[in-house]
């Protein structure tokens, strides 16, 4: 009995002991598994109490476990409406305290000067009325880094400050410091042996800090321009044989001020490969791989150009399409000998699986109509699948100049044998304003006003306006070209020009001329083109001087021409604005008498022909021309239907300095027939390349003769004339200038000799 009773008194001890404990956790335990009676929103001003009961996502009648309202805790905060939240539980009514993040007023930037501010509000994702969250202030401040520092500024700083206004609303103000231009001050290779660093440096885009490039941004630090870079090194040592070759690393190194980069490129070039045999293995049924050979673009023994290999894919390909194979794939196979450093190559012809192209589609051109990116692409819908089509397609889009960047890629269409063709584009300004002055021995001092829009209302058409005022020449030109007439690769436009010129120093008189044409070209393979056009003007010589020959006197007054000329060319070259390789040639026939007072018919045939010599840098340029016109019916060929034959056609001869003169008044008359040649080579003059400076030296050769009038009081000689010389060129910002020297060492008595040709601001 008396042991019962000692273990209900220790009990009882025990139970005291414990019960402050056991007092606290129940609250807490009662929290954990009450139901939520009712929920109270407190704290809002803008936002309404049933909102933030649906982003709750707790409901009266649930339990109110931990977990549910951690879970509701994160849910609100998830929202980026609110600044805090915090919640508490009492006897079953939920208390949700919110306080609301403010809403933006207006965002402003202070201390920008070389990026506006409509830029920089493009670029961040906050706006006004918008609710601020300072997360989204810090990824907009990283962004506007970013921005700078793609423009060089890498010492850029930006402290976003915060205006609180009435009604928890906010005013956001990113203050900046722009800092200095981050340029690269020395670019170093390491691990390169073939290659010194500068013949290195001239394959990179990065340029150094130099002082002649203020004009452009290539100095500057830009790391998607390093990777590029990489690349760009990588094609140079492919093209030169190194088959192994590897950039390590690129490494950028801020100097201390940060004021400047240096970067350091480490390479493994690995052995040069010479190409060891060629072989075609052709696993398409019924197609013998020899019938290949003459496409392979590159011969045994020779160094291994990765180019070359594509050049030859391609080739095949082509080929191939021509002999009805669609679905092929051509992989060359190189097989590396070691002992020998040599690669043998064998191009695998395999039949690839039959795949149609399901769909294109077009996206990024905001302003460019789908019509005028879909007529640029060699594939269809219902194709067969080409990729040497599809690349083609890349480049000729790239080629209109309508866009900063082309994309194109193919993703699994909605069958295993579908494909659709992704078109990624970003558009870029394709209107032009020009306004110019400058000097020429042909016009002397000239202004210059252009205005062209190449993409006119985005159905690729091309608008011009044109004036040039200068010394000797006035010329007003209007013109427009569509250049998919009827939705068919077919160009049609019209001209539009009234230009008056002052020939007195040659013929002692001026000419006006005012009229228009109509024109249309076409394709007739990828390198041959015909084009015709209409022409009508009216021609008035004018202000003969009384001085002057009377074979000019006598064809004083107004004169209409109506004509219809065609043009046949021929082009290879790879640039039409800086050729350093190609054949380009012309075929020109005009006939006059449709209708007018003139009547007569011409022709001209030349080409010109380029040679790359040495890297594409010294580049040598052959020319030659031959022309004639003839009357037809009664008409004489007139002084303004002649050739003229000097200046820039035959350099070392004033303008019209070459052909018939008139004896007693030394006037040029102009010539029915004529020949020209021309050989030219261009060279560096040790100068950076970007630059744009050239070296020339040349000669011209040519004669111009015969006209329609006959008497002693003309001279008339057919003989060769010649002359030789030097230039210099420089493709400055302010447009092209060009100074040539030249002698003439073959001439007639009454030739006119020009040793110093200087030309300015002119386009050529």
């Amino acid at each position: 009995m008396l042991f019962t009773f000692r273990k209900f008194a220790l009990l009882a001890l025990l139970l005291l002991a414990f019960a402050p404990v056991v007092g606290a956790l129940s609250p807490s335990y009662a929290q954990g598994q009450s139901t939520i009676r009712e929920i109270r929103i407190n704290g809002v001003q803008r936002i309404e109490p049933a909102t933030v009961l649906t982003y709750l996502g707790v409901q009266v009648g649930e339990p109110a476990t931990s977990e549910t309202l951690n879970t509701a805790l994160k849910n609100l905060y998830a929202t980026g409406l609110f600044a805090d939240v915090s919640m508490k539980q009492d006897r079953g009514v939920l208390f949700v305290e919110v306080i609301e993040n403010p809403v933006i007023n207006q965002i402003a930037f202070e201390g920008n000067e070389k990026i506006k501010d409509e830029e920089l509000l493009a670029e961040i994702a906050l706006r006004p009325r918008q609710v601020f969250t300072r997360n989204k202030v810090q990824s907009d401040v990283a962004r506007v880094n970013e921005i700078y520092r793609r423009t060089g500024r890498f010492s850029v700083n930006v402290d976003p400050k915060i205006i609180k206004l009435d009604q928890n609303r906010v005013d956001l103000v990113f203050e900046i410091n722009e800092g200095a231009i981050t340029k690269i001050k020395g670019i170093r290779f390491v691990g390169n042996e073939a290659f010194d660093d500068d013949a290195l440096r001239a394959e990179l885009s990065t340029k150094e800090d130099r002082w002649y490039r203020f004009l452009t941004s290539d100095d500057r630090y830009d790391p998607d321009r390093v990777e590029y870079d990489k690349e760009l090194l990588r094609r140079f040592y492919l093209k030169e044989g190194y088959a192994d070759f590897q950039v390590v690393s690129a490494n950028a190194e801020l100097a201390k001020g940060q004021e400047d980069f240096y970067l350091t490129f480490t390479v493994d070039e690995g052995p040069r490969y010479r190409v060891g045999s060629v072989a075609i293995d052709s696993e398409l049924r019924g197609f013998d791989g020899a019938q290949l050979r003459d496409d392979i673009t590159f011969l045994p023994g020779q160094w291994y150009n990765a180019d070359d290999v594509q050049a030859t894919v391609d080739a095949m390909t082509d080929a191939l399409g021509d002999h009805q194979y669609a679905f092929v794939a051509i992989r060359p196979k190189l097989e590396r000998n070691l002992e020998e450093d040599t690669i043998d190559i064998a191009f695998n012809i395999e039949e690839s699986p039959r795949v149609f192209v399901e769909r294109i589609d077009v996206h990024g051109n905001v302003r460019t109509l789908d019509k005028v990116v879909r007529r640029e692409m060699l594939l269809v819908e219902g194709d067969p699948f080409n990729r040497s089509k599809l690349a083609k397609s890349e480049q000729r889009l790239r080629d209109l100049n309508f866009f900063e960047n082309v994309e194109i890629r193919t993703v699994q269409g909605s069958a295993p044998d579908r494909v659709v063709v992704d078109v990624a584009v970003s558009e870029q300004s394709t209107g032009e304003l020009s306004i110019g002055a400058g000097f020429s021995t042909n016009d002397g001092p000239l202004a210059d006003l252009r205005i062209r829009e190449r993409n006119f209302l985005g159905k690729g058409q091309d608008l011009l306006f044109s004036t040039t005022i200068a010394g000797t020449r006035t010329q007003f030109d209007a013109s427009f070209t569509e250049p998919y007439f009827l939705d068919r690769d077919l160009a049609a436009g019209f001209d539009a020009f009234h230009m008056t010129q002052d020939f007195q120093d040659e013929g002692s008189y001026d000419q006006t001329r005012t009229g228009g044409a109509l024109r249309m070209g076409y394709p007739l393979s990828e390198k041959w083109r015909q084009s015709w056009k209409y022409r009508f003007e009216q021609n008035d010589i004018t202000d003969v001087d009384a001085d002057a020959s009377r074979f000019i006197r006598d064809q004083e007054g107004e004169r209409n021409t109506s004509a219809i000329s065609q043009r046949l060319t021929f082009d290879d070259r790879d640039s039409k604005l800086f050729p350093t390789e190609g054949l380009y040639s012309w075929l020109d026939l005009d006939f006059a008498g449709i209708g007018g007072d003139a009547e007569y018919v011409s022709g001209k045939l030349g080409s010109n022909y380029y040679i790359p010599l040495y890297k594409r840098s010294v580049v040598f340029d052959v020319l030659a021309e031959v022309g004639a016109v003839e009357g037809w019916g009664d008409d004489n060929v007139q002084i303004n239907e002649r050739f003229y034959l000097g200046g820039n056609t035959l350099r070392g001869f004033e303008r019209a300095g070459v052909g018939p003169r008139d004896r007693l008044t030394n006037d040029s008359l102009g010539g029915n027939v004529f020949y020209r040649a021309s050989a030219e080579l261009k060279f560096p003059l040790g100068l950076p390349e970007e630059l744009g400076v050239a070296g020339h030296a040349f000669t011209d050769a040519g004669s111009l003769w015969d006209i329609d009038e006959t008497g002693s009081d003309i001279l008339d000689e057919s003989s060769l004339r010649a002359a030789a010389g030097v230039g210099i060129s420089w493709r400055s910002p302010l447009g092209p200038i060009r100074v040539d020297v030249a002698q003439p060492y073959l001439d007639e008595d009454f030739d006119k000799d020009e040793i110093f040709r200087f030309s300015f601001g002119t386009r050529f």
